[in-house]
């Protein structure tokens, strides 16, 4: 029982996969299975795994109240004000540790932005070192044709096992991968290193990036060379820049409007 212990704590320090180690699931208190959505699966072996290995990020209800008070600051912009979000947390090893939603009703919100948050949290997380933050704002030109990144998003597919109806948390505990290139991701960091990353989504993708560093910023959790470090990019305040991202509907960063996206016209 000792040396189970032992191992326990190796793996919750060292962000380990359990499991692997051949160890029974650990029991997670009421805290770590607070999820925000109904208890369906918080109590299922893999999230308690998960949560053994999620102590240093905020739980699903602490990502709930941070996710309902972003809004309040200054005006987000986007289509709802940053006020319809998906949010989601992975740790470092990419595991999926919370998932809310800013609605009462789970379906109120846009359902296809449930697994998108998730994939915008992997892959902050999946792209960031402990020296360089990366939000996938900062991907959006990479990941055009003829820069260097074409075809980012066909190299980590989401996990099918992670596709549920939106109050379902079977997805807690999986690895659910996913790559996305446009703002809404942020890497989550505790001093010189990364301890996960963060997703949100429900919004046009530029409220969905002032949305999360909002999140970030009061969890403290933020890059150790400050917020605006993998800060999205606007060439038209910003200059010409390879993290460019383009402009959203109704535009805003750090309280400021920033512009519009421009209208299709000729089809």
């Amino acid at each position: 029982m000792i040396k189970q212990k032992w191992l326990w704590a190796f793996c919750v320090l060292t962000f380990a996969a359990c499991d692997r180690l051949g160890l029974p699931p650990q029991p997670a208190s009421p805290r770590e299975t607070t999820s925000g959505l109904p208890r369906s699966a918080s109590d299922t072996p893999g999230a308690q795994r998960a949560t053994s290995a999620c102590g240093q990020l905020p739980t699903a209800a602490e990502l709930k109240r941070l996710l309902s008070e972003s809004p309040n600051s200054v005006e987000a912009g986007g289509l709802f004000s940053g006020r319809m979000e998906w949010a989601a947390i992975v740790n470092r090893a990419g595991v999926l540790c919370a998932l809310v939603v800013a609605t009462e009703d789970a379906a109120a919100a846009w359902p296809g932005s449930r697994t998108i948050a998730i994939a915008k949290a992997s892959t902050a997380n999946a792209f960031s070192t402990d020296s360089l933050p990366m939000s996938t704002a900062r991907l959006y030109t990479f990941s055009q044709p003829g820069h260097s990144l074409w075809g980012i998003a066909n190299g980590n597919p989401l996990n099918p096992a992670c596709l549920s109806t939106p109050g379902d948390t079977a997805a807690i505990g999986k690895i659910c991968g996913g790559t996305i290139a446009f703002g809404g991701g942020v890497p989550l960091y505790r001093g010189q290193t990364r301890v996960g990353g963060l997703g949100v989504s429900g919004d046009t993708s530029c409220a969905d990036h002032e949305i999360a560093k909002r999140i970030r910023s009061a969890a403290g959790l933020d890059p150790a060379k400050g917020a605006a470090v993998d800060d999205i990019q606007y060439t038209k305040v910003d200059g010409a820049t390879p993290f460019a991202h383009p402009l959203c509907p109704n535009t805003w960063r750090d309280g400021k409007k920033i512009g519009d996206e421009s209208p299709g016209a000729g089809y």
